[in-house]
């Protein structure tokens, strides 16, 4: 082992593909999370030290699983080194680059195939079941399992099954008192081990005893509209156009990301999210002023789309009914991404290789690197952009019913969190310092 931390985000789509048998592969998730989240709380990196610590801590169930999901975790995290720009910032101006394979062990980006990923244990099996049959959108399933993954390995050795009220008030308990959680993350929790206990494995909780989260009010961080020109002139290429959209459209992270060919509508001025959050589409405005920059953007796509083609790549990826029904979608034009990545890669998970779209961890180191560079002392991400645009409409004048639509918000309530942050909040109401004699 390397005695360097070990940064392996897609090591559940890795240890899927080991041939291990299903209950060594449960245990292995279950303890490798537990790991992380011991990592998380202590705020330390996954180092070796660490691992020994918390190994130590674990007293007799060290010897178990434990520690032999956690040999498996550091040995194959070390031998899958995660190649820089695999992923990278797109096609730079100017040039579209052939398509350069390189191996990658970084996260899923999108959903594998449904017949690929049913879960080991029972219970997870009955959870995934119950969740396609309702319909739940891709990243609330990852998100569920994911809280009911940590709810097995906290009342390890016990089961979901073997679960009542009690294991459920002490988990969500222990997650405001000990991990701190906001309120947001235990109610969270509260509804994917609800879903878990009563919708798929068929247990009445009743009533739930436990310590509820802090509630603490935040309001969003927004940029003055200098700031963002000063963030802007520090991007170039594909990243600029990328964040100007985002700022320009009111975009989220993953809906800019997931734009295709055919959701940017140049003629009509109007941008098409699909499956937005919610798995809602909405429209939403292009500024004008990046029509110039969205004509280049199209032109080298083509470019690009061509070599891709000569050279037999894969299709890019398609939601999963959708690539059954129309097999080879992903072949055509419309369906290529707005901001595909700079090389293809190669996806541990279906083990195909393909381009995808840019990274969301890319874009937003760009976005940070960017914002220092540019002297804004604020926390900068992506989705701040998304703040500073509904905050400056409401601010010219915008009602805010028309700022809703466009945000595709489902409530208005959640759209006035704006009004907090306006330049000129309320009236317009003045300092009594700026009134003074």
């Amino acid at each position: 082992m390397k005695h360097d931390p070990v940064s392996f985000p897609g090591w559940k789509g890795v240890l899927a593909q080991a041939s291990l048998s299903p209950a060594l592969k449960s245990a292995y998730t279950r303890e490798i999370i537990t790991f992380l989240h011991h990592c998380k709380v202590s705020r330390s990196a996954a180092s070796v030290e660490l691992a020994k610590h918390y190994l130590s801590i674990r007293e007799k169930q060290a010897t178990g699983p434990a520690r032999a999901a956690l040999r498996w975790f550091y040995r194959e995290g070390s031998r899958i080194q995660v190649v820089s720009g695999a992923t990278g910032l797109g096609v730079a101006p100017g040039s579209a680059t052939p398509a350069t394979v390189r191996p990658s062990a970084l996260r899923p980006m999108e959903p594998r195939p449904a017949a690929q990923d049913l879960g080991t244990s029972e219970w997870e099996k009955a959870l995934i079941k119950t969740m396609r049959v309702r319909g739940l959108l891709w990243r609330t399933e990852e998100t569920y399992r994911m809280w009911a993954q940590r709810f097995a390995a906290f009342i390890n050795p016990k089961t979901p099954y073997a679960a009542a009220a009690e294991e459920v008030g002490a988990f969500l308990t222990d997650l405001a008192v000990q991990s701190r959680a906001s309120p947001s993350s235990q109610r969270q929790a509260l509804n994917a081990l609800v879903f878990l206990m009563q919708e798929s494995l068929g247990r009445d909780l009743g009533k739930l005893d436990f310590k509820r989260a802090y509630p603490r009010v935040r309001v969003p961080i927004v940029l003055s509209k200098d700031e963002c020109q000063r963030l802007f002139r520090q991007l170039e290429g594909t990243t600029r156009l990328m964040a100007e959209l985002a700022y320009g459209s009111g975009l989220r992270l993953m809906e800019l990301l997931r734009l295709r060919v055919q959701h940017i509508d140049l003629g009509r001025m109007q941008l098409v999210v699909r499956g937005g959050k919610g798995d809602k589409d909405r429209m939403t405005v292009i500024p004008q002023s990046l029509v110039p920059a969205l004509e280049r953007q199209l032109e080298r796509l083509r470019q690009l789309y061509a070599e891709d083609r000569k050279a037999g790549l894969p299709a890019v990826w398609l939601p999963d009914g959708l690539e059954k029904k129309f097999k080879r979608a992903g072949e055509k034009w419309e369906w290529q991404w707005f901001f595909p990545s700079r090389e293809a890669s190669f996806d541990p998970v279906t083990g195909i290789t393909r381009r995808h779209h840019i990274l969301d961890s890319a874009f937003q180191k760009a976005v940070g690197k960017a914002a220092a560079g540019a002297g804004i002392d604020k926390r900068v991400t992506p989705h701040v952009l998304r703040h500073s645009f509904a905050t400056h409409l409401l601010e010219s004048g915008t009602d805010i019913r028309t700022v809703q639509e466009l945000l595709g918000h489902q409530s208005v309530e959640t759209t006035q969190i704006y009004t907090h942050v306006m330049q000129r909040p309320g009236l317009g109401v003045r300092s009594p310092l700026d009134t003074a004699p």
